[in-house]
């Protein structure tokens, strides 16, 4: 389907929980999320049928975002669902990685076909500083599970802060990613709460003119643009007609969004 300024939408993004075991400094309050009510928070077999209406207006490719969705209860019921409909031909997940190691194997087998993992520092010391927190080891622990499993569409995600010690980790992220085999994804560090602007030098976020996507949110609203604050809560009675409308009101450029923290959207 395509959106009213003619670029076509193929992409859903779902961001399964604003919940995440780390506190990474660019995304994450130091202190949380506020914690939902389970009634809040959409069921599992409702992503699946959002998903299966998604297939049914021409979206080939859905992303499962958090938050952290491996924190998430169900999730490999999820990615089975999503897995076995036939016309979704990639299904990816973004994830810190850091509890990747011990399901890797099992979201390979229930149809998951690509990974983003963020790692900003190859430093232990640098990761745990940006990730307040986190261990480097379990990250990569991770990566490498992933490839066990049998991955091999692996993306490595970086958050260019501007930070000085920013060069360094990018040299060594890409000799790490050119040694195993991996993409090295940068993404500029941005504000949502400012005017949208196109990144320079880096793979995201990516100019508007190019966006083919949409984002369901946790509580079952969608996001027709990452950089508004239009959501369409779903109708569960017409799940398609939900989706046809958000993609029909997707802007032609974003703007601002303060009605959401990146955390809730996924990114």
């Amino acid at each position: 389907m395509h959106d009213t300024f003619g670029r076509r939408i193929n992409y859903l993004r779902m961001s399964v929980t604003d919940k995440c075991n780390l506190r990474c400094t660019y995304c994450m309050p130091a202190h949380g999320v506020r914690r939902r009510r389970h009634e809040e928070i959409v069921r599992i077999e409702r992503f699946i049928a959002v998903a299966t209406a998604a297939r049914e207006v021409g979206v080939t490719k859905i992303r499962l975002t958090g938050g952290e969705p491996l924190v998430r209860r169900g999730i490999l019921e999820l990615v089975q669902g999503i897995g076995a409909l036939p016309g979704i031909e990639k299904l990816g997940m973004t994830t810190n990685g850091t509890l990747l190691a011990p399901v890797a194997e099992s979201l390979r087998a229930a149809g998951m076909t690509h990974l983003n993992i963020s790692i900003d520092s190859l430093d232990p010391r640098r990761y745990r500083t940006i990730t307040r927190g986190g261990s480097l080891e379990d990250a990569l622990n991770g990566v490498f599970a992933a490839v066990a499993a049998g991955f091999t569409e692996i993306k490595i995600n970086k958050v260019v802060t501007g930070d000085p010690e920013d060069a360094r980790d990018e040299q060594e992220l890409r000799a790490f990613c050119e040694e195993y085999g991996f993409r090295l994804q940068r993404i500029a560090e941005y504000s949502l709460s400012e005017e949208k602007r196109d990144a320079i030098g880096v793979e995201r976020p990516l100019p508007c003119e190019e966006c083919n996507r949409i984002r369901m949110l946790s509580n079952g609203n969608l996001k027709p643009c990452l950089h508004s604050n239009t959501e369409i809560p779903i109708d569960w009675t017409d799940i398609k007609g939900s989706i046809r409308q958000a993609i029909m009101l997707k802007p032609e450029r974003g703007a601002v969004c303060d009605n959401r923290s990146m955390v809730e959207i996924g990114g």
